[in-house]
């Protein structure tokens, strides 16, 4: 069984190292067509995008993978059924919501006009997306969602490459493009996605199924996408405000808003693309482990959830020392294939236990998640995010710290999430804090 996680996890991480190769070379492509301060409002604009593509999805990847790997293969046939109806009404729904709504959220004033509009397409295709993706991971069928992962990346990058090697644009067209080609890219992953399952499909209605009850069905859905949306909306939405607390804090303390858009496309636009590069491994980890762990924690079987995290942790912690190792050695040299800055080769030094600690975070939210500890899960990240932006704020807005300070809470903030993850996945599963003296067998479920 082992054997078969490591094989989905080397797909899907070989898929991902290409993939975020491409990220970096569509992050240079960015730096250097929209400057510093162009940078700066793209990077502000993106987790209010990344805000309604979580809406679009529902969280239906995770909740239709654990359905999909708990329940026998007869079932699957009228899971699907319930999933693409609930999707349909959700989708129209949300939708006509945005519709409404869109024009008049302030964050997307200061951009193309055209830009509200095309974030309004991502909410069918996110949504439809889901669907297929959700099944594929619940299958295990790890090749498909790495191909459409790099098929995103690779669409966005020519896409960059092409426009603005081919026209001139001035500033806020340039943002049009960045954005429109980010959407068009999601397209091109929804139209590869749903052929595939579409043909999976007309597959699986041609075999003997066994239909569940339709309450049964949505509630299983609704029990795993409402509390897991809660959770991942808050961190969207944690994600949207943070730029501006942090300008906000920069701006307290006595620099202009020019200065402050500067700093923090250096921090988001340039450090943490560099040091979130490794995370394709964590990434990878996580979408294996979601119905890997769910199906084996439906089994009953601790030992080898317990074997599980072992291994996770020791893989994590390797490539993890290794990755912020070359950050901090090289953080000129890294930085500079963006442009020439020294201040965001600092930020890429100062930043290596928030990118650590989250190569830990992200597969250890697989184990909540399959273990159904979504609670659990959504009460650390209201805790981290509290304290973390808390002591961004108060040291950010001091002219003495300023961006040292806001480094500070977001390192404070990562350790602070990965401990109370761990420990929680650790009590659950039977392993002490140094993964030692398992327990017996009998846990509370």
């Amino acid at each position: 069984m082992m054997a078969g996680y490591y094989k989905s996890i080397f797909f899907l991480a070989a898929a991902a190292c290409l993939g975020e190769g491409i990220e970096m070379l569509v992050n240079m492509i960015l730096a250097r067509e929209l400057g510093s301060h162009g940078l700066g409002l793209y990077m502000s604009i993106l987790p209010t995008v990344f805000l309604i593509v979580l809406l679009a999805s529902f969280e239906l990847p995770v909740s239709i993978s654990k359905l999909i790997a708990e329940r026998e293969d007869r079932y699957h046939r009228n899971i699907l059924y319930h999933a693409i109806t609930v999707t349909v009404i959700f989708t129209v729904v949300l939708f006509l919501a945005g519709t409404v709504l869109i024009p008049f959220i302030p964050v997307f004033n200061s951009y193309h006009p055209y830009i509200r509009w095309l974030v309004l397409l991502l909410i069918p295709i996110i949504s439809f997306t889901s669907v297929a993706r959700g099944y594929f991971m619940g299958r295990q069928q790890m090749g498909r969602i790495a191909v459409s992962n790099f098929l995103r990346k690779l669409v966005q990058l020519a896409a960059l490459f092409i426009l603005f090697r081919l026209f001139d644009f001035d500033a806020q067209a340039s943002l049009l493009v960045a954005i429109g080609t980010f959407i068009g890219s999601e397209l091109i992953t929804f139209l590869y996605l749903f052929y595939l399952f579409m043909i999976q499909f007309q597959h699986i209605k041609s075999m003997p199924f066994s239909n569940l009850n339709r309450k049964t069905v949505r509630k299983n859905l609704m029990a795993v996408s409402i509390p897991t949306t809660s959770m991942r909306l808050f961190s969207a939405f944690t994600g949207a405000i943070q730029p501006f607390l942090i300008k906000a804090a920069l701006e307290h303390s006595g620099l202009t808003e020019t200065l402050a858009t500067e700093h923090f496309g250096m921090l988001m636009g340039i450090a943490a693309s560099i040091g979130f590069f490794p995370a394709f491994i964590a990434h990878s980890l996580l979408i294996v482990l979601i119905p890997g762990v769910s199906k084996t924690h439906a089994e009953n079987n601790y030992q080898n959830l317990q074997k599980m995290l072992q291994q996770v942790m020791k893989l994590t912690l390797v490539y993890g020392t290794a990755a912020v190792a070359v950050f901090y050695f090289f953080a000129p040299q890294l930085t500079g294939l963006f442009f020439k800055s020294d201040t965001s080769a600092i930020y890429l030094q100062l930043l290596w236990p928030y990118f650590l600690f989250h190569y830990f975070i992200i597969p250890l939210q697989g184990f909540l998640l399959g273990l159904d500890l979504i609670k659990e899960a959504f009460y650390h990240v209201i805790w981290s995010h509290i304290v973390s932006f808390a002591i961004i704020f108060w040291l950010g807005s001091m002219p003495e710290w300023r961006m040292d300070g806001v480094i500070i809470g977001l390192n404070t903030g990562a350790v602070l999430l990965c401990l109370m993850h761990y420990l929680t996945v650790c009590k659950k599963i039977g392993l002490s804090f140094f993964m030692r003296g398992i327990v017996p067998k009998t846990l509370e479920r």
